[in-house]
């Protein structure tokens, strides 16, 4: 009984995961890694190898890295300045809690024109640097979901086989 409440639990640590890319407040890798330990410490502490662990830990820096390399690199892209780098970062946070899951789309594109617009911008620069926070969030996202997926399966790969 104990270890069907302990699989449902690691199961829902893991689809709780992916709550972190619609609410940035949520802590994506530290669920996962909760999941892991979970599995090692209470179900069985010998399967989990060093090398699956040194991956894990690989894939979590690819995957906090991956987020903030996808913002800055698209705003820069789409000629947005150092401001509206950050101003898109802590956007996507505060969307995140309003009008959840579309806030973490709207505010920071309304947030990066905003700023952009102050910093005297012109009109089409503002809106092209939006976008460009846009698709860095939306890109990403992406690759949160792919890196979160693998660690996942690499998860099952090794307990099953």
């Amino acid at each position: 009984m104990l270890e069907i409440i302990v699989w449902i639990i690691i199961i829902a640590l893991f689809i709780a995961s992916f709550a972190g890319v619609i609410f940035p407040i949520i802590p994506s890798p530290l669920v996962l890694w909760v999941g892991f330990l979970l599995y090692h410490f209470v179900l069985n502490a010998e399967e989990l190898t060093w090398f699956f662990w040194v991956a894990m830990a690989v894939l979590t820096v690819i995957l906090i890295v991956s987020d903030i390399i996808a913002n800055s690199y698209f705003v820069k892209k789409y000629g947005g300045s150092k401001w509206g780098e950050r101003g898109a970062a802590i956007a996507v946070i505060i969307g995140s809690f309003i009008i959840p899951p579309f806030g973490i789309l709207i505010i920071p594109f309304v947030a990066v024109l905003v700023i952009e617009l102050m910093q005297e911008r012109t009109l089409q620069e503002a809106i092209r640097a939006s976008i460009g926070s846009l698709i860095g969030f939306l890109g990403g996202a992406a690759a949160k979901v792919v890196i979160q997926l693998a660690m996942i399966v690499w998860f099952f790969i090794v307990i099953i086989f």
